[in-house]
């Protein structure tokens, strides 16, 4: 059972942004200072929020919740919608992941917290697997 009204909940829905989170900015500064060229929202199958075309490189900036970090232990505290919703995600990121590796692409999953407490990791993986 929802505590807010259907127009609160759709209202706090709208303001849940998609592309351009603080990771995702955080990610795009670091990089642009390190002097990277990279497209942002790459139009190919799941629009990596970061991608090297020259490379095949694509990066994700999963949000926690969204993308079920921990959701084992969550879903039994999440009406069967959640449960639901997050369960489509993971296995829609999962079926992305395997369309992108076919054509050649290799695929970075970085989660929004995780990043933003330390980016340098996220950078270090990157150069693994492509020194730019």
């Amino acid at each position: 059972m929802d505590v807010h009204t259907k127009e609160q909940r759709s209202y706090n829905m709208s303001r849940i942004r998609s592309k351009n989170t603080k990771p995702e900015k955080l990610m795009f500064k670091l990089l642009g200072e390190k002097g990277y060229k990279f497209k942002k929202h790459y139009p190919i199958a799941g629009q990596p929020d970061i991608a090297f075309p020259k490379f095949k490189i694509a990066i994700f900036i999963d949000g926690e919740f969204w993308h079920g970090k921990g959701f084992n232990k969550l879903k039994d505290h999440l009406s069967p919608f959640w449960i639901e919703k997050i369960s489509q995600n993971i296995k829609r990121d999962k079926k992305i992941n395997r369309v992108l590796s076919k054509k050649g692409w290799k695929v970075l999953h970085f989660w929004g917290k995780d990043l933003m407490k330390d980016p340098q990791y996220a950078l270090n993986q990157l150069i693994k697997i492509a020194p730019l």
